[in-house]
């Protein structure tokens, strides 16, 4: 199998992020966000998703939450892209459930070069931590655009807020590293149309 990794700076007046990923690695973060809550949740992203995360931003955070997150969703989007390459023989298509306690969420995914998002975590706090709860959903849908797949996210029951939004990002995380492994022997762009 080919080196599947990507590092992706993004620098603007907003923000900068530095992220490196490896998609075969084992789940071994390294996540500062100045967001302890946001840090939480890629540390859950790498860990179940078994994705190596060293990502390092440091944003406006003077003025809101809202640049941070989104631009270490679009990184980390950007680099998920970048390290599956060509896309031959991964298994593109996967969806998973990840209770927390009393919370279930449901992700399903498509590697399909076709960005689209739909989000429902029906989230009633106004925050957690210092996250904004509106930017979670912001977080997924911009990760699913610089990834350029198709992201469908639903919490379908809970409810804490803090457990409603682990289990989406832990659900992400399953179907994420079902959607990127490669079938062994298999080289082929898994699409009718000879083209992801």
């Amino acid at each position: 199998m080919s080196n599947r990794t990507a590092t992706i700076q993004r620098a603007t007046r907003e923000t900068r992020v530095e992220a490196a990923l490896d998609l075969d690695g084992t789940g071994q973060a390294s996540i500062s966000t100045r967001l302890g809550f946001l840090d939480h949740m890629l540390t859950a992203l790498a860990t179940h998703a078994r994705i190596d995360i060293e990502l390092e931003c440091t944003g406006d955070l003077e003025v809101d939450d809202h640049h941070t997150i989104e631009d270490c969703a679009i990184v980390l989007g950007a680099a998920v892209l970048e390290a599956i390459g060509q896309k031959r023989g991964i298994r593109r298509f996967a969806s998973a459930y990840a209770p927390l306690d009393e919370s279930l969420a449901r992700v399903v995914v498509d590697i399909s070069g076709r960005p689209f998002a739909g989000i429902n975590l029906d989230l009633k706090r106004d925050a957690i931590g210092a996250v904004s709860c509106e930017n979670i959903g912001h977080f997924f849908s911009s990760f699913a655009m610089a990834a350029r797949l198709t992201l469908h996210v639903d919490v379908l029951r809970g409810e804490n807020d803090h457990h409603r939004a682990e289990a989406a990002f832990k659900a992400l995380a399953l179907a994420l590293r079902e959607a990127v492994v490669v079938d062994a022997g298999c080289d082929v762009i898994p699409s009718t149309k000879g083209l992801l």
